[in-house]
């Protein structure tokens, strides 16, 4: 579907990581009329790495709706039924900061809104890596790793920012371990704390925990701050 771009209506499918903020920077700048922040979840979710908490700070900041849309089994259907829902309130446009199959496998999206009148708008898709993740630091977004697997990290990883020290890393952890240094296959997830279109940032209090291989922030209190101000459980 042809959309005029300065009319209708889009909604961004909102995690709080580095691509659902990246791609809400680019489509802004390709003229999308942002509607809605909408993350899908279950009846009781419990986000370890994108915590609802700080989406909701990141939608004030940013000055949009954060819509919640619980999902459940069948998921395909229960996805389906949801987009549905959003095109009937007006949405014309889907945007997703997905970069690349994971396991092979058709993007979820794409397919749960297969034969839909709607945009799937995927500003991300199959851009290279690295220059996604230099974008990131060039925009000014001020992004965490929340969570991180081995072996391609330590703890050491949590809390920390991307910044071009970080993205070297990762380019010289991606040949031992096979990593994608956009962390594509659920290597690491982040949280965004500030950056382009963000009227105030996020402070953040946190201590770090791990469930087998994953290690992950545990969010103690999260504020909006005048400034950056991001601190850890010393």
């Amino acid at each position: 579907m042809s959309i005029s771009r300065q009319g209708d209506l889009a909604a961004v499918l909102w995690t709080g990581g580095k691509d659902s903020c990246l791609a809400l920077q680019r489509c802004r700048r390709d003229g999308y009329r942002i509607d809605r922040l909408v993350t899908f979840a279950p009846e009781k979710p419990n986000f370890l790495a994108h915590p609802l908490e700080v989406m909701k700070l990141q939608s004030a900041a940013l000055g949009l709706p954060h819509q919640v849309i619980t999902v459940g089994e069948p998921y395909g259907q229960s996805y389906r039924q949801a987009i549905i829902k959003l095109q009937q309130s007006g949405i014309s446009a889907l945007i997703t900061g997905d970069i690349d199959l994971v396991a092979g496998l058709p993007n979820w999206i794409r397919q749960c809104a297969e034969g839909l009148e709607l945009e799937i708008v995927m500003p991300l898709w199959n851009r290279p890596r690295e220059e996604l993740m230099r974008e990131i630091v060039a925009e000014g977004f001020h992004v965490i790793f929340s969570c991180v697997k081995r072996p391609w990290f330590t703890a050491d990883w949590l809390g920390r920012a991307i910044d071009s020290t970080a993205i070297e890393q990762l380019k010289a952890i991606a040949p031992q371990h096979s990593l994608d240094i956009c962390g594509e296959n659920g290597e690491y997830h982040t949280l965004v704390l500030d950056g382009p279109g963000f009227a105030r940032a996020i402070s953040l209090k946190y201590r770090q925990a791990a469930q087998g291989d994953m290690m992950h922030l545990i969010i103690k209190d999260a504020e909006l701050s005048p400034s950056c101000e991001h601190n850890n459980d010393e």
